[in-house]
């Protein structure tokens, strides 16, 4: 019996030079995530005689080399891959040729390509973007030619679509970044409000301390913190981390009697400000490109100012143990010198 389809080779692949330059990326790697990985494309056969009628079921016939294989090349040889780039995978979530007969003796094919994107970032995986397109064509029965073409040009579609993206996105999408900056700056507003923030030209004083004195033994109480707040923007493809530090008293909590109005009072109070500000100059120089990640350096941030806000209170119990709550002269005459030096190592004071 005669066979009624003439046999179909696996479609040859070809690698096209792309019409556009890819200065952002390369391809690391093609991943195949195609739910049918049988074939690539499902064609009708040319009939093996113009007498014989046209088949009516589409075949799998797969690229030459194997589906990711022939795909894997295609990519590698568009363009010229340079690996000082941002490393970018491709995973495959669907390329496929499907075709139909027209009962006029011709043959339909659509070809739907799906991609997703992503960034390969310190070895980490990061999604990007996803992209979906295709074509369709029309052929004569007994001809092939049109099928690579088309499908070659829906791939370099996908790939001219990444492209535009990472031009786009390159300098300002944080998933992209490459690199991070951390910026600080002290938060010095002194407004005739409730809050004083640190500012070693303005010590406190007791103007400052308008709570009202509770039954306690002690004769001053000083309400000192520190926080931070800022954001981040991505510049040139480094993520900068703009933080400004709060070193602060709250006045409404702070109180003094009036027996404890002297000189010597108002210093061992100022001292415990001074280690707040101590402890947040610590913490600044723990915040260092080196210390964060580029996908979690907030979380990383946050763990360390608890770290820090755990030290400030250690040292604040620390000074008044030692000094009892500055009764013991020679005590404080330490601490004094002690929180002096240290205001200058960090440049607090000259």
């Amino acid at each position: 019996m005669a066979q009624s389809s003439a046999k179909v080779s696996p479609i040859a692949l070809r690698a096209e030079p792309l019409k556009f330059t890819v200065k952002e990326f390369y391809i690391a790697d093609v991943i195949d995530d195609r739910s049918d990985k049988k074939a690539v494309t499902y064609l009708i056969p040319p009939p093996a005689s113009p007498t014989v009628p046209l088949a009516t079921a589409a075949q799998p016939i797969d690229l030459q080399g194997g589906g990711l294989n022939a795909i894997r090349e295609f990519v590698k040889q568009s363009w010229h891959q340079n690996t000082k780039l941002r490393p970018i995978v491709i995973r495959l979530k669907e390329c496929k040729v499907q075709e139909t007969a027209n009962g006029k003796g011709r043959v339909d094919g659509r070809v739907s390509v799906a991609m997703a994107f992503e960034f390969l970032r310190e070895g980490k995986p990061v999604h990007l973007v996803e992209y979906r397109g295709g074509a369709r064509y029309g052929r004569p029965a007994s001809s092939l030619t049109v099928i690579e073409p088309t499908l070659r040009q829906a791939l370099i579609a996908g790939l001219s679509y990444i492209n535009t993206w990472m031009n786009q996105e390159a300098g300002k999408n944080e998933k992209l970044a490459t690199g991070i900056q951390v910026n600080f700056t002290d938060y010095l507003r002194n407004a005739e409000d409730d809050t004083v923030f640190y500012s070693p030209n303005r010590p406190l004083n007791w103007n400052d301390f308008t709570a009202t004195p509770r039954g306690s033994r002690y004769a001053a109480l000083v309400f000192p913190g520190f926080a931070y707040q800022g954001g981040s923007e991505v510049v040139n493809g480094v993520i900068q981390l703009n933080l400004a530090v709060k070193v602060y008293v709250i006045r409404s909590s702070s109180w003094v009697k009036p027996v404890a109005r002297d000189a010597y009072s108002i210093n061992h109070e100022q001292r415990h400000f001074d280690i707040v500000k101590l402890v947040a100059e610590r913490f600044k120089r723990k915040i260092q490109p080196d210390s964060l990640t580029l996908e979690d350096y907030n979380s990383i941030v946050q763990y360390k100012f608890i770290e820090s806000f755990r030290e400030m209170n250690r040292l604040q119990e620390q000074y008044d143990s030692e000094t009892g709550h500055g009764t013991n002269q020679a005590a404080q005459a330490a601490w004094n010198s002690r929180i002096e030096a240290d205001l200058r190592k960090y440049g607090i004071k000259p």
